[in-house]
């Protein structure tokens, strides 16, 4: 019977556990009855025997909080504590079991445990702490009385790398069942539980020991999140103008960003919120505008040299400007989240004599710091925030030609005005001038000697003839061209080819035709022009075959320039004339009767034109020799004349007159006269005159 009551007691004190204040195991409760009675006359007491009831224990545990939340987070912040309250709801002093190695423990989300103990003196982390993260085996804690409490400290680094919006979530114990307190469970032996552990000498719990279960949560923030944007003109932008950029600073965050410090800048502006930009290759710094509030500071350090630790900065501009290097914008100690800084303006000229091609890149980077102290930086150009390499220089990719780069931001082009132009002209000399202009500079050339060997100015070519120029194409204007080539002005019957390629393919333009060569900035190439005069062309023409040659500029086709490549046919023409002078008395005096004399003249010209300035090819006859052989078929005036010494034979050029057969003086004998005519510019004529008498 006592037996049944005790059992009785403990399963009802077991039911109200939760509810009810619990009476102490091992209590005894002691009953015993009294009565009255009477006999009619006297009145009579009585009592009963006494009953003991001895309270059961019984287990009890409770951990809070139940979906708990501790303040949001930011990446990589460290030190956040989930703090568990471990309270014994038993009715009787009992330890509390942490398991081996920090089981007892389980986090998810993107965090790592840094410590978990139990606070053994409620004042935080500190050495008097009882380790239940690293502890190789199962730890027990100090007995705690019943409805007394101990504290657990779970202690957590959220990684650097984790995402805004994320949950991390401890768990203390891993009691299934009982929701939503997870309090007061039959213990299990379950892989992560945290449960009571009856301390030695006491007596079992009726009801065994008992588990429970707590959590709590953060989410973790965005930090700070520096968006830098750049306002860049797209162009195009003339030579020697200026370009002026806008800068504005976005902090997208939930945070504030925290200031950053220039190492080697003045006290006082040294510390802040940074945008600092380079003036871009091939400009030259002219001003700076920055909006009230923002100081301005200025470097001459290299690129090379990191903007933060290495670049010195001064407050005052440098002199002259054009040695700026960067300019960085101090927008103030912190940037709040939401807030931006704008209208930071920024002003450069375009250098002259660079090349138009390519556009003018801008970058910029800003720099500031976190809630957790981490450094950060963003570079303009895309709308990713706390992306960029903190360089400072144009090491980043370029907008709309290079890839995107997971790391650093886009450089911003501002197109430049292209203005083309050209020269072409003789080889070597694309600027040589003509006669006229630089339209009409020429190239003087004859086809080879086999073509014209034993012809006169009376014959034509008895078959096709080529000659190949070369001529010398210069882009003269302020960026890479392509210029398209023509012959506008092409003899009739005559085939024009161009070549771009030295030689290896030639591309017909007589007819309409064209071909194209590209030209870098500030280059010159050149090509090959074959000029084909056709069989039946006249020999010794005076002024040659003259074909013009077009370059025009593929950026402003308005801008074009001439060249002329002259084929000739031979250049030197020998034109023969005589006159009789008649002494005698026989005949008139212009008959060639015997004893008369008959004066030949040879008229030598070169038949090239000439008068251009410097670079102009000529066709300068030189080493001329002009031999007049009585003897040679067909002539036969040696057996019939005789020579004249007296007056003796001439040469307007100076030419030495010699016997052709002794090399000396010429005498009555001689039969074959020599003219070393020496040299005859274009466009020139001489002559050669010798007198024989008939004999």
């Amino acid at each position: 019977m006592l037996l049944r009551a005790t059992l009785a007691l403990a399963a009802l004190c077991l039911w109200a556990a939760p509810a009810l204040a619990q009476t102490a195991g091992g209590t005894q409760i002691q009953n015993r009855a009294s009565a009255t009675y009477s006999d009619g006359t006297s009145s009579y007491s009585v009592v009963s025997n006494t009953v003991t009831v001895t309270v059961a224990n019984v287990s009890g545990l409770a951990i809070t909080p139940d979906v708990g939340s501790v303040p949001n987070v930011v990446a990589g912040q460290s030190n956040v504590d989930f703090t568990f309250t471990v309270t014994n709801t038993g009715n009787y002093a009992t330890q509390v079991r942490f398991l081996a190695s920090g089981a007892s423990v389980q986090l998810s989300g993107p965090a790592t445990v840094q410590k978990a103990v139990i606070d053994v003196n409620n004042n935080g982390i500190d050495a008097g702490d009882t380790d239940i993260l690293a502890n190789a085996s199962d730890v027990l804690s100090s007995s705690i009385a019943h409805n007394a409490t101990l504290t657990v400290i779970v202690r957590v680094n959220v990684n650097a790398g984790a995402s805004a919006g994320s949950t991390i979530n401890v768990k203390l114990g891993d009691a299934a069942t009982g929701g939503p307190t997870f309090d007061n469970q039959t213990a299990n032996n379950s892989a992560n539980e945290v449960r009571t552990s009856v301390p030695s000498g006491t007596t079992a719990p009726v009801n065994g020991e008992s588990e429970a279960r707590g959590d709590a949560s953060t989410t973790v923030d965005n930090d700070a999140q520096l968006r830098l944007n750049l306002n860049a003109p797209a162009g195009p932008v003339a030579l020697g103008s200026n370009i002026t950029y806008t800068w504005s600073l976005d902090n997208t965050g939930a945070r504030s960003a925290s200031s950053q410090t220039l190492t080697n800048a003045p006290a006082g502006s040294n510390t802040g919120v940074f945008v600092i930009v380079p003036v871009p290759a091939r400009t030259t710094f002219v001003s700076v505008t920055p909006p009230a509030g923002v100081t301005v500071l200025y470097s001459t350090s290299p690129l090379s040299s990191n903007p933060v630790t290495a670049a010195t900065w001064t407050t005052t501009a440098p002199s002259p400007l054009s040695n700026t290097v960067r300019v960085a914008f101090n927008v103030g100690a912190s940037l709040a989240s939401g807030a931006s800084a704008t209208n930071m303006q920024f002003v450069v000229s375009v250098n002259t004599g660079i090349n138009a091609t390519n556009p003018i890149y801008e970058i910029g980077d800003a720099f500031g710091k976190n809630t957790v102290a981490a450094s950060l930086t963003d570079q303009s150009g895309d709308l990713v925030v706390n992306k960029g390499d903190g360089n400072a220089d144009f090491n980043e990719p370029r907008s709309g030609v290079d890839p995107l780069s997971a790391t650093q931001g886009f450089q911003l082009p501002t197109t430049l005005t292209q203005a083309g132009n050209v020269l072409i002209g003789p080889s070597g000399a694309p600027a040589a001038v003509g006669p006229t202009d630089n339209n009409d500079d020429y190239t003087n050339k004859s086809v080879a000697p086999a073509a014209i060997a034993g012809l006169s100015h009376l014959d034509t070519l008895g078959a096709a003839a080529s000659v190949d120029f070369t001529n010398t194409v210069q882009n003269t204007g302020n960026a890479d061209d392509t210029f398209t080539l023509t012959a506008p002005t092409v003899p009739a019957g005559f085939t024009v080819a161009i070549s771009t390629n030295g030689g290896t393919s030639f591309t017909t333009v007589s007819g309409g035709g064209s071909t194209t060569l590209a030209v870098a900035f500030g280059s010159s190439a050149n090509i090959i022009v074959r000029v084909t005069a056709p069989a039946g062309s006249a020999v010794l023409q005076s002024g040659g075959f003259s074909t013009a040659i077009r370059a025009t500029s593929g950026i402003s086709n308005t801008q074009k320039n001439d060249t002329l490549d002259n084929l000739y046919t031979g250049f030197l023409k020998l034109v023969k004339s005589f006159t009789v002078i008649n002494g005698t008395t026989f005949g008139a005096a212009t008959d060639p009767v015997p004893g008369a004399d008959i004066e030949y003249t040879v008229t030598y010209s070169n038949v090239s034109t000439g008068g251009g300035g410097a670079g102009c090819v000529n066709l300068v006859a030189s080493s001329i020799v002009i031999s007049e052989d009585g003897t040679a078929v067909p002539n036969n005036w040696a057996a019939t004349t005789t020579q004249i010494t007296s007056p003796a034979p001439s040469d307007s050029n100076g030419g030495t007159i010699t016997d052709g057969t002794t090399n000396g003086a010429v005498t009555a004998a001689t039969t074959w006269l020599k003219d070393a005519a020496g040299t005859l510019n274009p466009g020139v004529s001489k002559a050669f005159v010798f007198r024989r008498r008939i004999n």
